[in-house]
């Protein structure tokens, strides 16, 4: 069995009590159900890794009241509390909320705020973002633009991704094939970010991460067989749009950490894709021009930036995969 049979093998016989606790994120969930007024309801798994206690955090001047005992519902345990804000917190823009113990459990919480008038805020808090800041409504330009930007950033901020792009690049020759390809992988992402960020599926993040990284790995393999019977060589297109799959999931995980306007949601979906696509694009053509022109001045240095590339693309894919799998199964 090769190694990237071995590391299949292995996500797939990790035991399931592993993944219990790890792939079960903790809610937050806070509603106001009087001007200045918060019922707030807190779920997190009953099982943790560690002793350190999850805990919500909120805006200074608002005090918690207990209004009902933690109980134990399933695998979860449910605390509630009234939030009274003094001042009053009429404008809560520019205060944040979050859970606390997400780092020493290494677990994920879904946050989500819902005014009297209706307008509510949902966000993914993680290790690096244990604190989602409430933002002031914006107009549809300004949501349109954010979230086309936060887009870009994101694509040109995951070399994972990226990686995997270029991948594709060095895989295709043809130009029709090559935008099969590229289309394929595009509309392979945008299903599971909008699936994914309008809370349609539900997956456990870090497993996603190591399959990602095995994504890229799988093409650096390829890549380097002269056989071109392969599947990958013989239907790119339908490969590229399944991986699609698993790097729109990752795109969603992002998206979820930024939070969502719930009154432009579609919009800042469609902008933060778009985005994305943008970020994609102007990849593409920055290393499409010094390919082509490398390649035609001299066969030889093309050929060894050629497997240079390669082998880099399968080292990295190999560590991420390795750094990844102790992440999410350590």
């Amino acid at each position: 069995m090769n190694l990237l049979g071995r590391l299949i093998f292995l996500a797939l016989l990790l035991p399931s009590a592993a993944w219990a606790h790890k792939f079960a994120p903790s809610l937050l969930s806070v509603v106001e159900s009087a001007p200045n007024s918060y019922a707030v309801t807190f779920k997190t798994p009953a099982q943790t890794i560690t002793r350190t206690l999850m805990k919500p955090t909120w805006p200074d001047g608002c005090s918690p009241v207990v209004i009902e005992k933690p109980i134990r519902v399933g695998t979860g345990i449910i605390t509630q509390w009234r939030l009274t804000c003094n001042p009053p917190a009429s404008n809560l823009a520019g205060k944040s909320f979050g859970v606390s113990g997400l780092a020493p459990n290494r677990a994920n919480a879904i946050f989500t705020l819902t005014l009297i008038d209706g307008t509510d805020f949902q966000a993914m808090l993680n290790v690096n973002h244990p604190t989602y800041l409430i933002r002031a409504p914006r107009s549809t330009g300004d949501v349109f633009l954010d979230y086309l930007v936060l887009g870009v950033r994101h694509i040109w901020g995951g070399l994972d991704h990226l990686l995997f792009v270029f991948g594709l690049l060095l895989l295709i020759a043809g130009p029709r094939r090559l935008l099969w390809t590229i289309t394929a992988f595009t509309l392979g992402h945008s299903v599971t970010l909008a699936l994914a960020t309008l809370g349609v599926i539900q997956y456990p993040v870090d497993l996603i991460e190591v399959l990602i990284a095995i994504s890229v790995f799988t093409l650096a393999v390829t890549l380097t067989s002269k056989n071109q019977e392969r599947l990958l060589w013989r239907s790119p297109g339908w490969l590229a749009a399944g991986f699609g799959l698993l790097h729109g999931m990752g795109f969603a995980g992002a998206l979820l950490e930024i939070g969502l306007p719930s009154k432009n949601l579609l919009l800042a979906l469609f902008s933060f894709n778009a985005g994305i696509e943008v970020g994609q694009i102007l990849f593409i053509v920055a290393f499409l021009l010094p390919w082509h022109y490398l390649k035609k001045r001299s066969s030889r240095r093309f050929g060894v930036a050629r497997w240079a590339s390669i082998y880099l693309l399968g080292s990295l894919a190999a560590y991420w995969t390795v750094e990844r799998s102790v992440i999410a199964f350590g």
